[in-house]
């Protein structure tokens, strides 16, 4: 099950649109360096669950035998601390890795940049070995872009609704199904005195802004529209944020929310002051205590203009064109995901699976809150690049964890008019994009 530095390490690629633009810079000073062409193949990983992920992690990777003269893998965790500027550098002076992972948006950044082997062949050659068909629905679809596809999905995070339901039964209210029954459980759980509607809004440590994308997304609704402009003065957005701002007026949201942290998120759901949410997919084990089995994951809310949908973060396997052989990082690649399941069987504490294989595995069907993520959530949720967009794209870093997102959270909790919110964040994606 995840663990809290798993989620709060699915956060974006942050910094790297800076990062981006020194990688020119120091490209067109660097004269050599220690090259990926020679010697073994490197793979670095990010510390994606708790303490036994990266031991374990390691051992499978040393565990590849490559054919005939191809060389094998050596193996790197990268830490989250700086991660953006450990790769930026790495892949200026050509010591990069052969394979990677790293942030949400990092391999969308360094194709434009011109760094990134495209997976295409190598999704090619797993229509014969099971691998392709494997992936959940609509998945590779987020890393196809119209030059091809520019990694390989890994892992995911969510945003999900969850709910007590020891409090929902002592208020004598029933799980919400759309947003009116929501609004309805809330107003039950008032009456106990507990919220309704948690966030945790810190411009640094609080992620407000994805539940408040994830509602933008759920009414048909999101930041991008299909030329890949920034377009968030809709309809469907402003239905989405009069939502949030009737559940702020009625007094649903702990006025606290607006500068909350995810540690004091976690620390209100585990004294049984919130009572519904939309959160992270390891909640419960975040929370941990005797309230962690009391934590429900609900149904996907249909929304008031009828429709489902959430947020949602395919994390994943980049490969590089700066490496000792294409051949051999395709090799490793499909020998990893042909042996990546243990990080899941053995809880490792990792994000949600890609795929069908490891999420119908006795270890994962255990935990009936995961199943149903997987099973209900992740079919219907959408990136960054939404409703526009299926696959994400290089601008999608410019929201991804961004001071602007964090700012545009603050604004919705704080109680400004939605318009108002909208119009601010589009101004400055505007102009950022623009610059």
């Amino acid at each position: 099950m995840e663990t809290s530095t798993a989620s709060v390490s699915r956060r974006g690629f942050l910094g790297l649109v800076g990062g981006a633009a020194a990688v020119t810079a120091l490209a067109a000073c660097t004269t050599g360096g220690a090259s990926a062409s020679g010697g073994a193949l490197k793979f670095w990983n990010m510390p994606w669950g708790g303490p036994a992920f990266n031991p374990l992690d390691k051992k499978i990777t040393e565990a590849y035998k490559p054919s005939g003269s191809l060389p094998k893998a050596t193996y790197q965790a990268v830490q989250w601390a700086n991660f953006n500027q450990v790769f930026a550098t790495s892949v200026a002076s050509k010591t990069n890795p052969a394979v990677s992972s790293g942030g949400g948006t990092q391999a969308f950044l360094f194709d434009k940049q011109g760094f990134i082997a495209h997976a295409d062949d190598l999704l090619d050659s797993w229509k014969s070995n099971g691998l392709y068909d494997d992936f959940l629905p609509g998945l590779l679809d987020t890393m196809k872009t119209p030059n091809g596809y520019v990694a390989i999905p890994y892992n995911l995070d969510m945003r999900v609704l969850w709910y007590n339901k020891d409090l929902l039964d002592k208020a004598g209210a029933t799980p919400p199904t759309d947003w009116q029954s929501y609004l309805d459980a809330a107003a039950a759980l008032k009456k106990i005195g507990v919220y309704g509607f948690a966030a945790n809004g810190d411009s640094s440590a609080g992620n407000a802004f994805q539940m408040i994308t994830g509602f933008m997304i759920n009414n048909g609704g999101g930041i991008f529209d299909e030329e890949r402009k920034p377009n968030l003065v809709t309809q469907a957005n402003i239905e989405a944020l009069e939502f949030i701002k009737e559940n702020i007026s009625k007094g649903y949201v702990d006025p606290g929310s607006v500068s909350y942290t995810a540690t004091n998120s976690n620390s209100e759901w585990k004294a049984g002051k919130f009572g519904m949410g939309i959160d992270v997919p390891g909640l419960a084990a975040n929370v941990g205590g005797s309230v962690a089995s009391q934590l429900v994951v609900g149904d996907p809310l249909v929304s008031a203009a009828g429709k489902k949908g959430a947020l949602y973060f395919p994390n994943n396997i980049m490969m590089y064109k700066n490496t000792p052989s294409q051949k051999d990082s395709e090799a490793f690649v499909t020998y990893y995901y042909q042996h990546m399941k243990e990080l899941w069987t053995q809880k490792t504490g990792i994000g949600l699976p890609v795929l069908k294989s490891i999420a119908s595995t006795p270890e994962f069907q255990s935990d009936p809150n995961q199943v149903k993520i997987v099973q209900d959530w992740q079919p219907i949720a959408k990136t960054w690049a939404a409703p526009g967009n299926t696959a994400l794209f290089a601008n999608v870093s410019k929201v991804d964890s961004t001071p602007a997102m964090s700012v545009f959270g603050q604004n919705v909790l704080s109680g400004k008019t939605p318009k108002e919110s909208l119009t601010t964040l589009q101004n400055t994606l505007t102009s950022q994009i623009k610059s």
